[in-house]
């Protein structure tokens, strides 16, 4: 393929509408990327080459102007000494290095002229360049958060589905009766300080009944007493 009509098929390439049609369009970037890498790379050797030629014709164009100039000095020399055919002569060879001259003018019009349209396509390629790394940039990010979402869903699978739903119920079941098993360790029993509490209760209430013995008894000898007497 020429390296102009595979910078055209480049140029003219709608990357929208070949992404929307490639089955992997991450794949089909990469390769359009390193294609245009490499026609750029080719584009600009070219374009170095072409304004080195015309940098050589311009030396070439300068080199026969210099000679043309110096015929046309002999003819007027050998003019004004009266020798008409050494005239002749000189302003021949002077024809010889004009008409060179005008081929080398050509020759660098026609390389200038090239060099702008090298310029101008590195230019359209470049733009073009830009635009499929920023694809490339926004591909990549986008495939990054497909699989990120794409495992999220999984998650979400997984904690829907009813083997976790019946794990999950298990484990509450189990913890359920953990915590029975731990409350009939002491069912029936009370506390050390509400023991001691209800201790201090029954003791009073206990002192109380043995006083109200004891004045009941000093009553009933008092009682004997002032019958005695």
């Amino acid at each position: 393929m020429g390296i102009f009509t595979r910078f055209r098929d480049i140029i003219n390439a709608n990357l929208n509408s070949m992404l929307d049609k490639a089955e992997d369009p991450e794949k089909l970037i990469k390769l359009m990327i390193r294609e245009m890498e490499d026609t750029l790379v080719e584009i600009k050797a070219s374009c170095a080459g072409v304004m080195a030629a015309s940098k050589t014709s311009q030396r070439q164009l300068d080199e026969v102007l210099t000679r043309a100039k110096y015929w046309e000095e002999k003819a007027e020399l050998a003019v004004s000494k009266g020798r008409d055919s050494l005239a002749r002569e000189a302003l021949l060879e002077k024809r010889r290095f004009m008409d060179r001259a005008e081929a080398l003018e050509h020759e660098i019009l026609g390389h200038n002229e090239l060099v702008e349209q090298y310029q101008d396509d590195i230019r359209q390629l470049e733009d073009k360049l830009r635009s499929a790394r920023e694809k490339e940039r926004m591909l990549t990010q986008r495939h990054i958060l497909a699989q990120k979402k794409r495992l999220a869903q999984e998650e979400l699978r997984r904690a829907d589905s009813s083997e976790a739903i019946f794990k999950f119920e298990e484990f509450e079941s189990r913890l359920d009766r953990m915590e029975a098993e731990a409350d009939l360790v002491n069912f029936g029993r009370k506390p050390i300080l509400e023991d001691e509490l209800d201790s201090l209760v029954a003791d009073e209430d206990i002192e109380k009944e043995l006083q109200e013995i004891k004045a009941s008894y000093v009553k009933e000898e008092e009682k004997l007493k002032k019958i005695e007497f």
